[in-house]
């Protein structure tokens, strides 16, 4: 054993690591793993909805845009909110507008309704994203925040990788209004959850470093910007993957089991990243995972070829689980604690954002160049990206 080796074990022998999972945060993967699986069932349940009655692709456009819309306005005014009225309050908020709107979806299937629960839908998942990253940043120890960030991450990511595309089997298999009502259901029972959860942000200092650092700072801080801006554009090509590469890869099978791999990838990336960068900083594995994203997506440019449509959304995947961890880890070291809600705001409008953008302009690329292309540009986008990851700035 080196000697370097024997000194770690000395020290972990005389300073034990805190407890990573507490109760408090226990509480919050269970409240997350709720709500988002509730929003996951029918992310793509309405928009099929709203085609069947109708409106057809147009109409399921419409139905996500208006999610989403509503969710990067509502995440800007979340951290003014979270100070003022406190966690319970707003995320108990957030679990009623998520919940129970789609309620109403059974008794009409036109645009007027399905728009205006989508808007409202879009206001609650706002609240419990990001009330719940600020929250796992509040109640992670400190030197243990990157692993306690990887652990969140697995709790969130496996709604996404299940729910998903139960929610579409079951709207086949039953109807869409069972898994309207099981949506709710599931969702508002992250309510039981709420009394374990803490009122109000424990500022670690009281001190005039350490006052309200809101939006607004935020914006102005090159510190936290650059990783958002960089992290956004990762997640600008998740957006595309979900939304295009079913049409650019012949054949269903394929693609289904393509997008079930990226998920499932990132994922189990972001619990290892979480633990490598408490190690090693999170700040060194930015840069390299932009670059292993950035090739998964450069790979589709041999589209429809399946050994490289799943090698590209291994790659990829692998790298957007390493960006995403290291990304909101290193904006957490660099703000107050009075700016743990404004950093989850930033983070969550460049991952909506950067998913709605990227879909938009993607879109209008293919169709001037066609998808293999328009995926080699992508890739290039993202690489541009690559100075965002490093900054002089150590904090705002």
């Amino acid at each position: 054993m080196s000697e370097r080796e024997t000194l770690q074990r000395e020290n972990t022998v005389r300073y034990p690591r805190p407890r990573l999972v507490s109760r408090s945060l226990a509480l919050v993967f269970a409240a997350t793993f709720s709500t988002l699986t509730g929003f996951f069932l029918l992310l793509s349940v309405v928009p099929m909805y709203a085609a069947a009655g109708g409106a057809g692709g147009v109409g399921a456009g419409v139905a996500t845009g208006a999610l989403m819309l509503t969710t990067v306005l509502a995440e800007l005014a979340l951290p003014r909110l979270l100070a003022r009225f406190g966690y319970r309050r707003v995320f108990g908020t957030g679990l009623l507008l998520l919940g129970l709107p789609s309620l109403a979806l059974p008794f009409s299937q036109g645009m007027a309704m399905i728009t205006a629960v989508s808007l409202v839908r879009g206001l609650g998942f706002a609240v419990t994203v990001v009330a719940t990253n600020a929250l796992v940043a509040e109640l992670v120890p400190a030197e243990r925040r990157g692993e306690g960030l990887g652990l969140f991450g697995m709790v969130a990511g496996v709604p996404s990788v299940l729910a998903l595309p139960l929610g579409v089997w079951l709207a086949g298999q039953v109807g869409y209004t069972p898994v309207f009502v099981a949506a709710s259901v599931v969702s508002l029972a992250a309510l039981a959850i709420l009394p374990g959860l803490p009122r109000h942000v424990a500022h670690a200092s009281s001190s005039s470093a350490d006052r309200p650092f809101g939006i607004a700072a935020g914006l102005r801080s090159a510190a936290l910007m650059r990783p958002t801006l960089a992290f956004a554009a990762a997640a600008m090509a998740a957006g595309i993957l979900v939304t295009f590469l079913p049409d650019a890869v012949p054949g269903g099978g394929v693609a289904a089991a393509a997008l079930f791999v990226q998920p499932a990838a990132a994922t189990l990336t972001r619990w290892w990243a979480g633990r490598a960068g408490d190690r090693y900083g999170a700040g060194r594995l930015l840069p390299p995972a932009v670059v292993v994203a950035a090739s998964g997506i450069a790979l589709l440019f041999l589209v429809p070829d399946t050994a490289a449509v799943f090698a590209a959304m291994l790659l990829f995947g692998c790298g957007f689980g390493v960006v995403q961890n290291a990304s909101i880890a290193v904006m957490f070291e660099r703000a107050p604690a009075s700016g743990y809600g404004t950093v989850s705001a930033l983070w969550n409008v460049g991952y909506d954002g950067g998913m709605g953008v990227g879909g938009a302009a993607f879109g209008v690329a293919a169709a001037q160049t066609g998808y293999p292309a328009a995926f080699a540009l992508t890739a290039a986008v993202m690489l541009l990206a690559l100075p965002l990851t490093v900054t002089r700035r150590a904090g705002p």
